[in-house]
C-alpha cells in the first residue's frame, strides 16, 4: 500500500503546529509509480484559496485531494470538548445502514446536523438534519472562510477507539452537489484514511492501482474534490493500538429540489 506521508506531519505532529505565514503557495504531490510522491517547487500561481493556511496536494489517477491544517492544538481541543457536550447521536433505525439487503448497526456512532428541511439517504437510510450548533457553525464557517465553497450539512461520525471503523464506500448519493467537494474535519486521535480505486478492488480487479493511505491529524482538513468520489472509495479500517476517540466532520452541500428550495425562502 503507498503510505502517503504527508509534508511536515513527522516535524510538526497532531500535537502542535508552526507559525503560519499569511501568503503560503500551494505545494502539489503527485503519486508516482515508482518514483514515490514527488513534491514540486512553489509556484505562487497554485494558490486557489483566499486563506493563510498552507495546502498541500494529493493527486493519483482520478483522485484529487487538498489537505492542510486547518486549527491549532489548543482550539482543536476545545473544539473536540464543545462537541462531545453538544452533539446528539443517532439511536435506532437511524443508527443502521443496510448492506444487500439486511441491516446492521454501525461500528461507530453517527450524527447529521444541516439547514432545516435537509435530508440525507445513504445506505438504506435516510438522515434528517438537527440544527445547527454554535459549535458546529464556527467549524462550517471556518472550511467556507478557508475553502471558499459553502455547506448546508454535515455528517458526523464519532470512534470512540481504533475498534469502530468505516468500511469502503464513495459519497456519490444523488443529493449531492457532485460540483462540490466533501471537506473532512478530524479531531482527536489520527487515524487512517484509505483510498481505494474503483477498478482496482476485490481478487478479481481489473487492474493494479496501489491504494492510497494518509493519517489524518488532530485539527486537519481534507478535501475530497470531484471527480475523487467516481472512481475511488475511501475507508477507516480498525486499528487496534489507538485507545482514544475521535470525531470526523464531513461538510456537504446537499441539492435542494423546487419545493423544498421554495418552502425554505418562505422562512
Amino acid at each position: 500500500m503507498e503510505k502517503f506521508l504527508l509534508q511536515g506531519q513527522k516535524k510538526y505532529p497532531c500535537t502542535s503546529r508552526p507559525n503560519v505565514q499569511q501568503r503560503s503557495p500551494r505545494k502539489k504531490i503527485k503519486l508516482e509509480e515508482e518514483k514515490g510522491i514527488k513534491e514540486e517547487n512553489e509556484d505562487p500561481a497554485l494558490e486557489e484559496f483566499s486563506h493563510p493556511i498552507p495546502w498541500q496536494k494529493i493527486e493519483a489517477e482520478g483522485l484529487d485531494c487538498d489537505y492542510a491544517m486547518l486549527f491549532p492544538k489548543g482550539e482543536a481541543d476545545d473544539l473536540f470538548r464543545q462537541l462531545e457536550e453538544e452533539v446528539v447521536y443517532s439511536t435506532g433505525e437511524e443508527s443502521k445502514v443496510q448492506v444487500f439487503g439486511k441491516m446492521y448497526n454501525i461500528p461507530r456512532k453517527q450524527a447529521a446536523y444541516g439547514d432545516k428541511g435537509l435530508e440525507y439517504t445513504y445506505s438504506g437510510v435516510t438522515r434528517r438534519a438537527c440544527s445547527w450548533t454554535p459549535t458546529l457553525e464556527y467549524i462550517r464557517d471556518s472550511v467556507t472562510t478557508a475553502t471558499g465553497q459553502t455547506f448546508n450539512f454535515v455528517l458526523i461520525n464519532r470512534y470512540k477507539d481504533g475498534q469502530d471503523h468505516m468500511g469502503e464506500h464513495r459519497d456519490d448519493e444523488r443529493e449531492l452537489d457532485p460540483s462540490c467537494p466533501i471537506a473532512s474535519v478530524s479531531l482527536g486521535a489520527a487515524r487512517d484514511f484509505v483510498f481505494r480505486h474503483r477498478d482496482a478492488r476485490g481478487k478479481h480487479s481489473s487492474r493494479h492501482i496501489e491504494p492510497v493511505k494518509l493519517e489524518l491529524a488532530h485539527g486537519s482538513l481534507l478535501l475530497m474534490n470531484p471527480p475523487t468520489n467516481t472512481f475511488w472509495y475511501h475507508s477507516v479500517p480498525v486499528r487496534r493500538k489507538v485507545l482514544s476517540s475521535r470525531i470526523n466532520l464531513t461538510f456537504r452541500r446537499i441539492v435542494l429540489d423546487s419545493s423544498l428550495k421554495a418552502c425554505q425562502d418562505s422562512l
